[in-house]
């Protein structure tokens, strides 16, 4: 993996993991998570029409990517809602790249050199880890741990799946934008059915949270996409979750939840990975 490919991944993390510690900061996880999704589209729209369609051959992927992606969503903001952000977040990332390796091996015929697979295996490791260690012990956790290991299965199959579709797509871009554009209607119209009144005052109140959390969560699955054109997918997956190093600094910094000792420890594991990953 080039230095360029590199550094642009662990931007994306960074963006990553700041949209994510908004929707854990947030008063109502489900809302949250919803508006910032209507965000990524309000800001995806208008760029959309200046680039070329996905092509053809990409299309059955860029469909399947929108279901699992509505899952994806669902989950996240089940997980957030039972427990803290480095807890849910670092489980849920870091049990992804692993899964991503392996199925990826089997279903893509991908192959990684022996260091892409010590750095997968480190960054996985240093990851859950952080979340893993001395983690909450109670009802709550428990739920936002079973949640964190569902989303983990259905973060491997939206990567797997938009790996090989944007290959196909012809441009990175625009297949990740039709992603956020058809995401985001099933989600509005779901919320918005439910809990109309609410919804709209809510989204009148925070929609500067919206577009912040929309430009986070586009611009970071813009990198880690064009990144799958040029480098294995289960390399640039492991690399993105890196992000948890940054969740669980922005937790400690801005949510008041532990950081402690255990996990510079853990930090190191990733930074080792990162390394391994460049050659």
């Amino acid at each position: 993996m080039t230095a360029e490919v590199t550094l642009l991944v662990l931007a994306a993390a960074l963006m990553h993991a700041s949209w994510n510690a908004l929707i854990r900061a947030s008063g109502d996880k489900t809302f949250d998570t919803v508006l910032i999704a209507a965000g990524s589209a309000v800001i995806a729209a208008p760029i959309v029409i200046f680039l070329p369609l996905p092509a053809a051959e990409s299309l059955p992927y860029l469909a399947a990517s929108v279901a699992i992606h509505v899952l994806y969503f669902t989950a996240l903001a089940a997980a957030y809602q039972a427990g803290d952000l480095s807890q849910a977040y670092t489980l849920m990332r870091g049990s992804a790249p692993l899964l991503v390796a392996g199925f990826g091996t089997l279903v893509l015929g991908e192959r990684l050199t022996p260091a892409m697979w010590l750095g997968v295996a480190l960054i996985s490791a240093g990851v859950v880890a952080t979340g893993w260690i001395r983690r909450e012990r109670s009802r709550a956790a428990d739920r936002a741990l079973a949640w964190a290991i569902v989303n983990a299965f259905v973060i491997m199959a939206y990567t797997l799946v938009d790996g090989a579709g944007v290959r196909l797509a012809g441009n990175a871009a625009a297949y990740t934008l039709w992603i956020f554009l058809l995401d985001a209607v099933p989600l509005v119209a779901f919320v918005a059915w439910r809990r109309p009144q609410q919804s709209a005052a809510y989204a009148v109140r925070y929609w500067r949270r919206a577009l912040l959390g929309g430009v986070f969560q586009l611009g970071a699955y813009c990198i880690a996409l064009w990144a799958m054109t040029r480098a294995p997918i289960a390399a640039v997956s492991a690399l993105r979750e890196t992000s948890v190093i940054f969740a669980a600094v922005l937790g400690t910094a801005l949510l008041k939840e532990r950081f402690g000792v255990w996990r510079i420890g853990t930090a190191v594991m990733v930074v080792l990975g990162i390394v391994a990953l460049r050659y």
